[in-house]
């Protein structure tokens, strides 16, 4: 299997695998305000510059209750994931993450910059610990996990945590097609 790197759109493509970037794990800002608007841009998928300084101005210049400022943290890590900036989407996740230490979102959204980052071992970690604080959209968690697992060489623990997104989302046609890739034996055969 061969390292991928983020596309817009809410998929990742390169060699053989797929990872999710999704606007669907943003996080949830109340009210208005430069907050709500930098949530709006994670959730519709606009990688510009116009929607990471909104993010920036709400972290900058708005009284943000510290759910709302985590929140806009995986938003703006988010809007970096879809420019390709992966490594400031992983500060951004670690920022979150000291502000709301169980922000499952948050989780989601780091284990994917570290895959896209070559870190897969941490993006196990991180994917695990967003299970752990069940996240809005587990099958994202457990699509990336097993894409970390195959990258470190664990066919049956990738084949296990896209199994189980395949069943968490049936209509996300990616885990179907990960899958399609294995063979499964009877133990004590190959």
């Amino acid at each position: 299997m061969q390292r991928f790197a983020v596309l817009l759109g809410g998929v990742v493509l390169a060699g053989s695998a797929l990872v999710p970037v999704s606007a669907e794990a943003a996080a949830r800002v109340l009210g208005s305000g430069y907050g709500r608007i930098c949530y709006e841009a994670a959730r519709a998928g606009q990688a510009s510059a116009q929607g990471l300084e909104t993010c920036n101005k709400a972290l900058a210049e708005q009284e943000l209750e510290p759910a709302d400022r985590a929140a806009t943290l995986v938003n703006r890590g988010i809007l970096h994931m879809y420019a390709k900036q992966h490594a400031q989407a992983l500060a951004s996740y670690e920022e979150a993450l000291k502000v709301d230490p169980d922000l499952a979102e948050a989780y989601v959204n780091k284990g994917i910059a570290l895959v896209n980052l070559g870190r897969d071992a941490e993006a196990v970690a991180a994917s695990s610990r967003a299970l752990e604080l069940s996240p809005s959209r587990p099958e994202l968690a457990y699509y990336t996990r097993g894409v970390a697992h195959e990258m470190l060489g664990n066919a049956k623990a990738a084949y296990n945590d896209y199994r189980q997104a395949a069943q968490l989302s049936p209509e996300w046609k990616e885990p179907q097609t990960q899958l399609q890739r294995f063979s499964v034996q009877p133990k004590g055969r190959g």
